[in-house]
């Protein structure tokens, strides 16, 4: 904006100026009192010397309000140093203190014109409104300022330096000079309403906005560009300017300005017409009924940045609810351009586009135009940013692209399931645009999309089939797991991953491996005990350890352990070789039992005689080999459960050669189970990859048992 130029730009001028400022103190024109001096003395002999020249320049305006050749020139070096002043937003306070508002205020306007010599002569005509306005606007940069000003009168002032224009026709006047006063008059309205509802709606009342609009059509492109300015800062939120603008024929000339060769013409123009129309749809309508579509479809592909962004914004806000009017901006060349402006190193250009395409992508068959042209990839790439409306934008973008079927294919096919996995999103709003996205996907599993995806498995190169069996092992149904890891080798290529000399690509498979586990109801870490061959027999818990009736006695470290025969019978294949073969201890009265500690032996003979016992972690591992030796399998069970409660991630590989040492299959289960779900905290410990090599065949053994027996549910461990 005009007004704001060169702010930071005055440091050396403002050195070279301190002596000359302090002379004129030493001579006296404005001596600043003790107590001004005292609230001074914390800013430094600086601050004091521009103070003391504020006054002076005051004083200056103050008694030189007539158009007397001498009191003119007087005045217009003096609006021009306090505008010089204002340029430095660090010492715009001390203008503002020091009493230069209501001073310029009154030099916005012409002197009375009986002080008007003989001659009709008026010196430096338009020049001492113009640094008038300059210097008004500059201190409205802040907006505890906004107000002051306003209050001392300068709107009114200000809309009437606009309608000077109408001076050049009338008598003739410099219009270079009238040119700029109203510029400047246009520049120091936008910075006074900037932010500021009241006084958007104060320059409405003053009868700011007609003379604004007729600005439009000048032949100066400088003042074009400050009364569009003005108008876009006066329609920003405020609906009842936001009419009068319409109301006063605004829009032809807006369209017009579109087509502008000048980008700070057309930037200007698509910037008022974004602020009209935003949550105004009848505005909406009459703007696109007045043309406005294809010019700013063509501002995608301008120069200025600026104006391709605004455009992509105002695309959007044509695309958010009228669904013909998403289809007409596709059909007149908008993908293209917003598809490369996503891959623009400007980060509000990227989230501008994003939102636009994001808006277009809520039709379907602009989702399939979308990623036919290319979007797919870009806008995946935009999650990567750490910018969270770009984020977003780009994540509702692939909301919508997902919905489409033929979409499907090549979103799983580039990677865009791991990319919307592994992304890190920074607002909770993205994160539950991800998660609709992915099941919006998983929906799509099925039908034509499977039979595509299970030909890109069979036939395309390595990677892609890779992500393919990575999505689907996330996304298919149970019912299909079966078709394609087992038949179309699948389980092949996820285990590949797992071999992998890549940690990322052995994560990714993990990941996958551990995900298809849960999806699949059969799959269950424990699995119930296998029945016996013969009919089960429970005698009761009164006859453990009981002699009564006992036909068999066994000795455990020197205790005897009463039992009966025929519940020993009934309990496993072990004791039914032990007293029905041809083994001593057929017909032996006492059998000595070595290896195994009474607490042990106890438990498993309650186990038998009572088919339940409470397992300890103590005891469990001691107990699991008693049950393994005796061919136990429902005491297996019990205590494989209570031993994969203990599984760290430091025991991990113990409890593995445990679950071979005795055949604990469920045990050997779960210890795979964990390993897939703790995968990356588990890389970086020794002997991580020797584990991952061992266990691939028996990772392999459990999937293809597990997918092709039948559904049923099994509760998980």
């Amino acid at each position: 904006m005009e007004l704001k130029k060169h702010q930071d730009q005055r440091l050396p001028e403002r050195k070279g100026q301190k002596r000359k400022l302090e002379e004129e103190i030493k001579e006296g024109k404005r001596v600043i009192s003790a107590a001004e001096e005292e609230a001074a003395a914390p800013y430094g002999e600086a601050r004091r010397v521009i103070l003391n020249e504020v006054y002076t320049q005051v004083n200056i305006l103050n008694s030189t309000f007539s158009w007397h050749e001498t009191h003119r020139g007087a005045a217009k070096r003096a609006t021009h140093i306090l505008a010089e002043l204002a340029k430095n937003e660090e010492v715009v306070n001390v203008i503002v203190e020091g009493g230069a508002v209501p001073a310029l205020v009154k030099h916005l306007e012409a002197p009375p014109s009986s002080g008007i010599d003989h001659n009709n002569s008026k010196p430096f005509e338009h020049e001492v409104e113009k640094e008038s306005a300059f210097a008004l606007g500059l201190l409205a940069v802040k907006p505890e300022h906004q107000q002051i000003i306003v209050d001392a009168g300068a709107l009114s002032h200000l809309v009437s330096l606009l309608k000077r224009q109408r001076d050049v026709h009338r008598d003739g006047s410099n219009s270079r000079a009238v040119n700029s006063v109203i510029r400047r008059a246009a520049d120091a309205i936008t910075n006074l309403a900037h932010e500021n509802s009241s006084i958007k709606t104060r320059v409405r009342m003053e009868g700011g906005i007609p003379p604004l609009v007729e600005l439009l059509e000048f032949t100066d492109t400088k003042v074009q560009r400050a009364a569009a300015g003005a108008l876009r800062t006066l329609a920003f939120k405020n609906d009842e300017n936001k009419n009068q603008i319409v109301e006063c024929y605004a829009l032809p000339t807006l369209i017009l300005m579109l087509r502008s060769d000048d980008a700070a013409i057309h930037y200007e123009a698509v910037g008022v017409i974004g602020n009209l129309v935003h949550s105004s749809p009848n505005i909406k309508r009459e703007v696109l009924a007045a043309g406005a579509l294809q010019p700013v479809i063509g501002l995608l592909s301008s120069c200025c940045s600026e104006s391709q962004r605004e455009a992509a914004l105002l695309l959007g806000q044509f695309a958010a609810t009228d669904s013909d009017c998403k289809v007409h901006i596709v059909q007149r060349g908008a993908v293209r351009p917003l598809i490369e402006m996503l891959q623009s190193p400007d980060v509000q250009l990227r989230e501008m586009s994003a939102f636009a395409l994001g808006r277009l992508a809520q039709d379907t068959h602009n989702q399939a135009g979308i990623a036919h042209n290319g979007g797919l990839v870009p806008l995946l790439k935009l999650l990567d940013s750490k910018n969270g409306s770009l984020q977003h934008n780009a994540a509702f973008a692939l909301y919508g692209l997902a919905d489409n079927e033929d979409n499907v294919s090549d979103f799983i096919s580039v990677g865009g399931v791991q990319k919307l996995q592994d992304g890190e999103f920074i607002v909770q709003a993205t994160k539950d645009c991800v998660a609709k996205t992915l099941k919006r996907l998983e929906e799509k599993i099925h039908g034509r999309v499977l039979n595509h995806l299970l030909y890109l498995m069979r036939v395309a190169e390595k990677a892609v089939q890779r992500r393919v069996a990575l999505a689907l092992a996330h996304l298919c149904s149970p019912d299909d797991q079966r078709t394609i890891f087992i038949n179309n080798c699948g389980l092949d290529l996820l285990l590949g991953l797992l071999g992998s000399s890549s940690l990322k690509q052995q994560l990714d498979g993990a990941i996958a491996l551990y995900r298809l586990t849960n999806k699949a109801t059969t799959l269950s870490p424990v699995d119930a005990a296998p029945l016996s061959p013969t009919p089960q027999v429970y005698l009761g818990e009164q006859y453990v350890n009981n002699p009564t009736l006992s036909d068999v006695t066994f000795l455990v470290e020197g205790r005897r352990f009463y039992a009966h025969r025929i519940c020993l019978l009934a309990s496993s294949d072990a004791f039914r070789a032990m007293f029905d073969g041809g083994y001593r201890e057929k017909d032996a009265r006492d059998i000595e039992i070595p290896n195994i500690r009474w607490e042990v032996f106890e438990l498993m003979m309650r186990f038998i005689y009572t088919g339940s016992v409470d397992v300890t972690l103590i005891i469990a591992q001691d107990l699991l080999r008693a049950a393994d030796q005796y061919l136990l399998e429902g005491l297996k069970r019990l205590c494989e459960y209570t031993i994969a409660q203990d599984i760290t991630l430091e025991n991990i590989g113990s409890m593995y050669e445990l679950s071979e040492a005795f055949h604990a299959i469920s045990l050997r289960h779960r210890c795979i189970l964990f390993i897939l779900e703790q995968f990356d905290k588990l890389s970086d410990k020794p002997r991580h990859s020797q584990l991952i090599q061992r266990i691939i065949p028996e990772i392999r053994n459990y999937f293809e048992k597990a997918l092709t027996k039948p559904h049923q549910h099994n509760s998980q461990l």
